[in-house]
């Protein structure tokens, strides 16, 4: 199963100058929680604003740049490339194996590319908007998904924004 996971606000906002637009410790928790153990497909700029392989997760680096190279991660040119080879390698212990969930991580232009192929969407609603934000979500259509768990929270000490867990899946 591919699914995508974000955190985004009232506007489909993810970020600004290549970092995440929210902070929220909450929302980290919940993504680490549900990625852990699984292949993770990300675009080479998301990965260099994290900075280094997320552990416990098998990291999948697209670029077009025939030489980037780094340790710990492995490096395709495509974003068929990255689901085909997510799904068809055995995972290395302790990831769960073949023929579970694939999470695509971002960013902008390889959430654009997967969302007709993915099958469930991962979403934190943060309620709020950043006008300053230059990368976005995809639009999520109603008639496309439904949205099968919602679990609202209120912003607290560590939480600046009230937030929504949702779960959406392709009708």
């Amino acid at each position: 199963m591919i699914s995508l996971i974000a955190a985004i606000g009232k506007n489909n906002e993810l970020g600004k100058n290549n970092n995440l637009v929210w902070s929220m410790p909450t929302d980290l928790k919940y993504f680490r929680e549900k990625t852990s153990g699984h292949a993770v497909i990300m675009g080479r700029k998301t990965f260099e604003a994290i900075g280094r392989p997320m552990p416990n997760r098998r990291n999948i680096v697209i670029t077009r740049d025939k030489n980037y190279k780094k340790e710990s991660i492995e490096v395709v040119h495509s974003l068929e490339e990255a689901i085909n080879s997510a799904r068809t390698s055995p995972l290395p212990s302790p990831y769960k194996g073949e023929g579970e969930e694939i999470f695509i991580i971002g960013g902008e232009e390889i959430f654009k590319q997967s969302m007709n192929l993915a099958e469930r969407l991962y979403i934190t609603h943060i309620d709020a908007e950043d006008k300053k934000a230059d990368t976005f979500f995809p639009e999520i259509i109603p008639i496309v998904w439904n949205e099968v768990s919602h679990e609202a929270h209120k912003k607290d000490k560590d939480n600046p924004y009230d937030y929504t867990f949702s779960v959406y899946e392709r009708i």
